[in-house]
């Protein structure tokens, strides 16, 4: 069974930070690469992080510089490292692998002014 479980969302002032976790179970996580995905309010669910099998990440432009996505292989857990928060980044964010695709169920970041 395919299972991926995010955590470590919550409410946080602007200008703060949240490190969202996603832990992997019944994938082979270290050959697959996995991404960070976000719904604000209101809108379409878009990537936010990509990170490959090497380890080698992206970010969208929105978040760069701010934001920063590792994995730990030997842990099957990716990470998205969130500093300084702004209210627009306020969204239910997924976990995804890539291929296969499977998603998390999604936590909630709230970034309160």
């Amino acid at each position: 069974q395919v299972q991926l479980v995010e955590s470590g969302g919550g409410l946080v002032q602007v200008g703060g930070s949240l490190t969202l976790s996603c832990t992997a179970s019944g994938i082979p996580f270290s050959g697959i690469d996995m991404a960070w995905y976000r719904q604000p309010p209101g809108k379409h669910r878009g990537m936010v992080a990509w990170i490959s099998t090497g380890g080698s990440p992206s970010v969208i432009d929105a978040v760069k510089g701010r934001f920063t996505i590792t994995r730990d292989n030997a842990k099957n857990m990716v990470y998205l490292q969130m500093n300084d928060l702004k209210t627009e980044d306020t969204a239910v964010y997924y976990c995804k692998s890539i291929a296969p695709e499977y998603w998390g169920q999604g936590i909630q970041v709230t970034v309160s002014s």
